[in-house]
Formats: structure tokens, sequence, C-alpha cells
């Protein structure tokens, strides 16, 4: 490859590279549908490059370029309430099913498997048909355009790592197979037919089976429960200790009996049922029948005919102790103003004559 060439394949990358960047722009400004047309475009300008090694550095460039363009179209239709078309678009914009970067075809499959497992699942199954195992190590890129002996040899989009090859078959068995389409029967034939590594297939296939076993045992309580719940007359334990039988033609399922035991519950405990019951009083022949009202009312008013009565005895106590304060001090008073001793005779004897040495 000369310098000229070599000058115009990194031109032709940086042009395309300000285009993505464009697209990523046009995503991100919510922008969708012209996000959506410029990442078509671009991956349509992308398939007609050829690289002569994929190990090299323009075929690196190019897996990037890829995924970088395949994520803009991806999430755009998301975006745009398109996603059934996404899993077509993608078809369309690569040359196989196989040549769609794995990050690409992985957010496709999952914005898409809710709305149509089927379709994801062909997709799927198409992709993982794709590649072979190959020395136990990695998997290669092996269809009708590509020799197993030309990518051997090459990294990059034409070969896979053990771990990411089971992304995708996480994604086929567990949720697709296994969940979404419920059928663990086909998810188990398939991990044991597929070539898988021994240690990640055993793990696998213990997964599978204990989701299985799971729902088997879930399935066949289901059952028994629905055939207990068969007998049209079942016994309802009650929390007060009665047990009665419902007459009526239907089953009773453990649903409906334990609604109406919490409603019998709650009526045997209402905190106003006391008020009305009534207390049997048996004296000889005679029997008098007390509500627990009256006897309520009776307690009530002797207590307060106590507290009235002990009120009383301290109120006379006080007036007492007062009234005899006052009574000790009129006579206190009374005494002091009456100590005084007054002679009853002196009003009637003369004064004392004058001396006569005085009178001179």
């Amino acid at each position: 490859m000369g310098m000229e060439e070599v000058g115009e394949i990194g031109s032709l990358h940086s042009q395309i590279w300000e285009q993505i960047e464009l697209a990523e722009s046009y995503l991100v400004c919510s922008l969708y549908e012209e996000a959506a047309s410029l990442a078509s475009s671009i991956l349509n300008q992308l398939s007609t490059i050829v690289t002569g090694h994929d190990d090299d550095d323009d075929g690196v460039e190019l897996h990037d370029m890829l995924e970088s363009a395949g994520m803009v179209l991806v999430q755009s239709l998301n975006e745009l309430g398109r996603v059934s078309e996404i899993l077509n678009e993608l078809k369309q914009s690569f040359s196989s099913v196989g040549a769609i970067p794995l990050q690409v075809l992985l957010a496709g499959a999952c914005f898409q498997i809710s709305q149509s497992p089927s379709s994801v699942r062909n997709f799927l199954e198409e992709f993982l048909s794709k590649w072979r195992f190959v020395d136990d190590d990695y998997y290669v890129l092996a269809n009708d355009e590509t020799s197993v002996d030309y990518v051997k040899g090459c990294s990059g989009r034409f070969r896979l790592s053990v771990d990411d090859y089971l992304d995708v078959v996480e994604v086929y068995v567990m949720k697709v197979l296994a969940t979404t389409l419920n059928d663990l029967d086909l998810a188990i034939h398939w991990v044991e037919k597929a070539e898988l590594p021994k240690d990640r297939r055993q793990g696998l296939l213990r997964r599978l089976h204990s989701l299985h076993s799971a729902r088997a045992t879930t399935t066949s309580s289901r059952r028994s429960s629905a055939l207990s719940g068969d007998n049209p007359k079942k016994q309802i334990n009650i929390p007060n200790g009665s047990p009665q039988v419902s007459d009526n033609n239907y089953p009773l399922n453990d649903d409906k009996i334990g609604k109406q035991s919490v409603i019998r519950f709650s009526k045997g405990v209402t905190p106003y049922d006391w008020w009305y019951r009534t207390l049997n009083l048996k004296l000889g022949n005679i029997q008098i029948a007390i509500s627990n009202k009256k006897v309520a009312f009776g307690c009530l008013i002797v207590l307060v005919y106590w507290i009235l009565r002990r009120k009383q005895a301290r109120l006379k106590g006080i007036i007492k102790r007062q009234a005899l304060n006052i009574k000790k001090g009129v006579v206190d008073l009374w005494q002091l103003a009456f100590s005084y001793q007054v002679n009853p005779l002196a009003a009637m004897q003369s004064p004392p004559a004058p001396l006569r040495g005085a009178q001179r």
C-alpha cells in the first residue's frame, strides 16, 4: 500500500469520524430523526470499505467506527419509538448478522425483546450460528463470505473471546428462551448441543435445571391447592376457637378464609361490644340482669360520692381550724383590753389637801 493510498484512507477515516461525532451530537440534542438518518448513511458508507487485514490498525479503526455508528442508530430508533425496526435496520446496514458489532447487537436485542421475542430469538440464533469454536480458546466468524482459515489468525470483528460469545448466549438462553418465551426444555436442549466450553456449559445447565425445578415445585403446589379447594364444605378456624363450616357450593380458597377470619376476629374484639353486655345475677328465685353500662355508671357514682366525702371532710377540717384561730384571737384581744385593774372607790375619795407652806 503506497503512501498516497494510506493518506487517502486516513483522510476518509477522518471524514467518517466527523460524521459520527455529528450524529452523536444530533442524538444528544434529541434530534433523533437526523441522528438515525446520518448513522444509517455512515454504516452504508463503511460497508463499501474493504480492509486487507483485520488485525491491522485500519481494521481496528473500522470496527470502532461501525460500533459507534451502530450504537447511534439503535438508540435513535429506540427514542423514536421504532423499536420493532431495530433488527431489520441492522440487517440492512451490515453485510451479515455475524458482522454486527457485539455491543450493537446486544443493545438492539435488549430493546426489542419485550415487543417481539420471536424475532429476537431468530436474530440471535442466526448470529450464534455464524461463529465456530476454535482451539477451545476463542470463536471465529465462519460464513460463506469469510473462511475459518482466513479469520483464524485475525482479531477484531472476525473474532470473539469466550466471554463475549457467552454474553450473547446469556441473553439468548436465559432472557429469551427461559424467561420471555418460557421454554426451558428448548433452552436446555440448545445448551447441550451448542459449541461451548465444558465448564460454561455445565454452569448454564445447572442454572436451567434449578429454574426448572423451582417452576415445577410452584406448579405442583398450585395444583395441590386447587385440588384441596374442590371440597364444597370446608372448615374454617376462627380466632375465638369456634370452628364453622361453609355450606356454599363453591370452594373457599385460602385468601377468602383468611379474610373471613380477620373480619370475624375484628368483630370479636370490638372495643365497644362489652358496653352492651349484661351481667346475670341470681338471688334465690329472682334473676336480675344488669348491663355493663349500668354497672359502670354505678361505679362512677360511688367514686364521685367517695371523692366528695373526702373533700367535704377535708373542707370541714379547714373551716374548723379557721374558726378556732378566730376564736382564740378574739379571746386574746378581749383579755388584753380588760387586763388593766380600775379602783372603784377612787371616784368617791377627795383629793389630798395642799400643804400650807405651799399656799404661802
